[in-house]
């Protein structure tokens, strides 16, 4: 068995792969061992993963959402409370089913509150569009591990996927950074905390993955987390054609439009 991504010997590795990481409640999309190698796995959960969770659009989203970390932390913010010039730090912590929220006040701003008055408190309110530029690596990465995830069932499948050349382009802007321009595109397609009807039931999408083959010949994969909808390109850095797709069908997204997605 060969990596996906380094395309080296994989046989002894035994890390399984998120395709969505688990500190996006991630349970079910998942590789096994060898499809991804360790050291792949682990350069990823430290230099492409953790820059994307730890930006400070996501980490406002899974504050907000109350996502904990692998380590049940749930990552704190900064915020700011009227008739006070400094930031104040906002934590929740899981405590059972119930979350709690505590705001962490330095003298000053305790005084302020003690005092009464109209103080008001604001807090960023999270995920719109990405803005870190290791995004298009963390799509290229989650893309290459779902086109493995759909050919898993089938004898030779993977080895397609490893030797593939039209996948080295994505494969190694995912790995490593080239090229280092590969353009996106995003737009949000409902509200985070719209209930959608999953499986016969209404809950709460956290996230869902597709992918798209256009009249065009071109393959793209799309992925929505919290419904911030993020789109690439497998065969090359180019957007133009979803865009031309997005026209031709009133901007609908290729999640809804009778396919079936992970979720």
């Amino acid at each position: 068995m060969k990596c996906i991504f380094c395309k080296k010997d994989s046989t002894e590795s035994k890390s399984v792969e998120h395709i969505i990481p688990e500190s996006l409640w991630n349970t079910k999309q998942i590789l096994p061992a060898g499809v991804v190698c360790d050291k792949c796995n682990n350069y990823f959960s430290r230099k492409v993963e953790k820059p994307f969770l730890c930006s400070p659009d996501m980490e406002a989203l899974r504050f907000h959402q109350a996502i904990p970390s692998k380590k049940g932390r749930i990552p704190p913010i900064k915020g700011i409370i009227s008739g006070s010039s400094s930031p104040i730090r906002a934590h929740r912590v899981l405590d059972g089913e119930d979350v709690v929220t505590n705001i962490e006040l330095d003298t000053e701003q305790f005084e302020l509150v003690k005092s009464g008055g109209s103080s008001q408190l604001y807090l960023p309110m999270g995920f719109e569009k990405p803005t870190v530029s290791e995004t298009s690596r963390f799509i290229a990465k989650v893309a290459t591990e779902a086109l493995a995830q759909r050919v898993l069932g089938h004898e030779g499948g993977v080895e397609y996927i490893v030797d593939e050349e039209q996948f080295d382009p994505i494969r190694n802007h995912a790995r490593y950074g080239q090229p280092k321009e590969w353009p996106i595109y995003s737009r949000r397609i409902y509200d985070a905390n719209e209930d959608k009807e999953i499986h016969g039931e209404k809950g709460q999408l956290v996230h869902e993955y597709d992918f798209l083959h256009t009249s065009q010949g071109e393959l793209y994969f799309v992925l929505a987390l919290f419904g911030v909808e993020m789109t690439i390109n497998v065969g090359g850095p180019d957007i133009e054609g979803y865009e031309m797709w997005l026209k031709e069908n009133n901007d609908e997204s290729p999640l809804y439009s009778g396919k079936n997605a992970s979720s």
